[in-house]
């Protein structure tokens, strides 16, 4: 059926928001971590354990975490700027390289003596994933680097729309870093500042009054403390965390069924998926929030942002492995698709 001029109206508004991205002023505070995978194939079993044997075909290095965040913000064509802690290091150095061949500033990017930079290693097959190793520290950075942190992001105060917070459960997001969050926006309160979160499971006590939180079914139903099987149980976990986080709006992603906003005073709203293939969830979280948060940063409405940030991941699921979109690709999105 043919678009009605509404729709296309709908559609034309958000492409004019997606050319303002540029615009808006986006900040990134969380942990940062190298994303590594091993690409191979499978044709036997080992004759040592009945494990597949790979047989390495490459091996490619890309940043994960809050590093994809700032990824998918640049290659929308933000300048965003990331805050967060990487080990004195190799990887800690390409992680920096590869944020500077981006443009972007590394000053909210701190060296923490004795901690090594987080990496990832994939082990991928056939395009699924055999098994993930991880390397890293998961204990709280230290006092004084926490305020390094919070003293970029005080100095960078007056250009900043949006603040995303990346939480990986790696030791950048505390109780301590999000108190002086809330102090540095109560004393730029002639400067409102949208913050976002991606949220952690066992760290949601860490994200009270923010503007929206972006958990998948998972996470929710963790936090709620049962499991999310059908739309009761759904609504019931939103309206839970709306309530008990006081925080602005709930957005849970539910993989192929799309995801649901939650707004205070209003009814949810559901967005069903737009992946016409989804190979890889890798960083589909990243995509979701640094989407939403260009949205909000730039003057859209949430629900409008929502739509957009379902479309951003519909595309990133269809790659193998962590990877981003470009302005173009969430044109052409909006193009084919019906706004709800």
């Amino acid at each position: 059926m043919a678009d009605t001029i509404n729709e296309q109206d709908e559609k034309t508004l958000f492409k004019e928001y997606v050319d303002r991205f540029p615009e808006a002023g986006v900040l990134v505070v969380g942990d940062i971590i190298v994303d590594e995978y091993v690409w191979g194939d499978v044709s036997r079993i080992s004759p040592e354990a009945p494990v597949p044997v790979v047989d390495v075909r490459r091996e490619t290095r890309m940043c994960g975490g809050a590093a994809n965040v700032i990824y998918n913000l640049a290659s929308m064509g933000a300048s965003p700027v990331l805050c967060g802690v990487v080990g004195e290091d190799a990887d800690g150095n390409y992680l920096l390289n590869k944020i500077r061949e981006l443009g972007l500033t590394t000053k909210g990017i701190i060296c923490e003596k004795g901690r090594p930079t987080s990496i990832k290693t994939r082990i991928v097959a056939h395009n699924q994933q055999v098994v993930r190793f991880d390397r890293e520290s998961r204990n709280r950075i230290a006092p004084e680097t926490t305020e390094g942190i919070l003293s970029v992001i005080r100095d960078r105060l007056d250009h900043i729309d949006a603040i995303i917070v990346s939480d990986y459960g790696k030791g950048v997001i505390s109780t301590p870093l999000m108190r002086g969050l809330r102090e540095l926006m109560k004393e730029a309160s002639d400067l409102p500042v949208i913050i976002t979160v991606d949220p952690k499971t066992g760290n949601f006590e860490h994200y009270k009054g923010v503007d929206a939180i972006t958990p998948n079914h998972h996470e929710a139903g963790k936090y709620c403390g049962f499991e999310i099987v059908d739309h009761e149980s759904l609504v019931r976990a939103g309206n839970q965390m709306l309530e008990e986080l006081e925080c602005r709006s709930v957005l849970i992603t539910q993989g192929s069924e799309g995801m649901t906003l939650f707004e205070r005073g209003m009814d949810p709203v559901h967005i069903p998926t737009m992946a016409k293939k989804v190979f890889d969830v890798t960083g589909a979280g990243d995509t979701v929030i640094g989407t939403l948060s260009l949205g909000l940063a730039s003057g859209l409405d949430l629900k409008s942002s929502a739509i957009l940030a379902n479309l951003a991941a519909g595309i990133v699921v269809g790659e193998v492995g962590t990877s981003v979109v470009r302005a173009d690709q969430l044109k052409t999105a909006v193009n084919g698709t019906r706004v709800p």
